[in-house]
């Protein structure tokens, strides 16, 4: 059955001023450029053309007409290899215009987020995220409920 659920990029493209991702997990699906860093390979900072991808232009086309793009992890501590990878890998989300904040999971006690990771675009339209027990996504939802939004949009302030 094919989705409903618009493509991110789609999403982005409509989006007018900002864009917000929260991920909660400690692990997600591993991916090939997450087993090439399990192996020992390091990116070459200097060498842009080695680690920027279609997703980074993506965000970095985003950020430049003028959207804001953020994303928080909630984390826990001591981290697993996989956010261990993400903390190594930020400078990519950071160079292409993200702001990115990272909280301990034990100093979010009195943040109320929702149960799933999501992006929240201009403060009112969630494509919100299910994963499998592996990390793998099961599913994303879209949703403009009002409430919802909002429980999201005051998880990603708090962050």
């Amino acid at each position: 059955m094919p989705s409903s659920v618009p493509g991110f990029s789609e999403l982005l493209g409509k989006c007018q001023r900002s864009a917000a991702h929260l991920e909660m997990r400690d692990s997600y699906a591993p991916t090939d450029r997450f087993e090439a860093w399990q192996r020992g390979e390091r990116t070459n900072c200097a060498d842009k053309g080695s680690w920027w991808h279609p997703y980074d232009q993506l965000i970095s086309g985003t950020v430049a007409r003028g959207v804001t793009i953020r994303r928080a992890r909630i984390v826990s501590e001591p981290t697993t290899e996989y956010i261990r990878w993400e903390h190594y890998v930020t400078h990519v989300n950071v160079t292409a215009g993200e702001h990115v904040r990272w909280i301990p999971r034990r100093l979010a006690t009195g943040i109320a987020p929702p149960e799933n990771d999501f992006w929240l675009f201009d403060g009112t339209l969630l494509r919100v995220h299910h994963f499998s027990g592996d990390g793998a996504v099961a599913e994303d939802k879209i949703t403009d409920d009002p409430p919802v939004a909002e429980l999201c949009r005051s998880a990603l302030e708090n962050v």
